[in-house]
């Protein structure tokens, strides 16, 4: 049964201020291309059905320094959480006009809610697992945990409980025909 890696992005200026950073194409920064550069040894040697990418450039880039650029495929569906009104913002600012706030249940105004986000992650789920092979995805923090929380037949939700740092990788696979989240955050330097 084929496995299932997630790597996010390097980080971003935003991400390393806490901003939401959904829509707006945001370069790496120099340290979140060393990062990206050292996922490479990790992915290097395996031979990959599918390499999907969302299409914003953090992603791209990331995937590019990995080594898996020239098999990358974009997928819309791997674009970051649509943050609407909160785009850009901290969720402690948020939480000065909402207190109470939660990305994970109430979605953000003129964005997207966890729903939206969770068909999109069964969709490229669905593709992976229809894949002839192993399958790597390169895309964002709040998408790939909803990725997750989908694998193993959580609600999108449920991707509140798996944190994510940027240039981390993770392994969805099988145990016994289950899905299992086998491998998660794990950080490469």
């Amino acid at each position: 049964m084929p496995e299932l890696v997630l790597a996010r992005h390097g980080e971003t200026e935003w991400s390393l201020n806490g901003r939401h950073t959904g829509t707006t194409d945001l370069p790496l920064t120099e340290n979140g291309r060393r990062r990206a550069r050292n996922l490479a040894p990790r992915l290097e040697g395996r031979d990959f059905a599918l390499v999907l990418t969302s299409p914003l450039q953090r992603a791209r880039e990331t995937c590019e320094l990995a080594g898996l650029g020239e098999w990358a495929q974009v997928r819309d569906d791997l674009h970051e959480w649509n943050y609407g009104d909160y785009e850009g913002l901290t969720t402690a600012q948020i939480h000065e006009g909402n207190p109470g706030w939660s990305l994970w249940w109430d979605g953000c105004p003129n964005g997207e809610k966890a729903a939206d986000v969770g068909a999109r992650a069964d969709r490229v789920i669905a593709e992976a697992k229809a894949a002839d092979g192993d399958v790597v995805f390169f895309g964002h923090g709040h998408m790939l945990r909803v990725v997750g929380a989908r694998w193993v037949n959580l609600p999108p939700e449920d991707g509140g409980l798996l944190g994510l740092g940027t240039g981390a990788l993770c392994k969805l696979g099988y145990e016994h025909d289950l899905p299992i989240i086998d491998r998660w955050n794990e950080a490469v330097g």
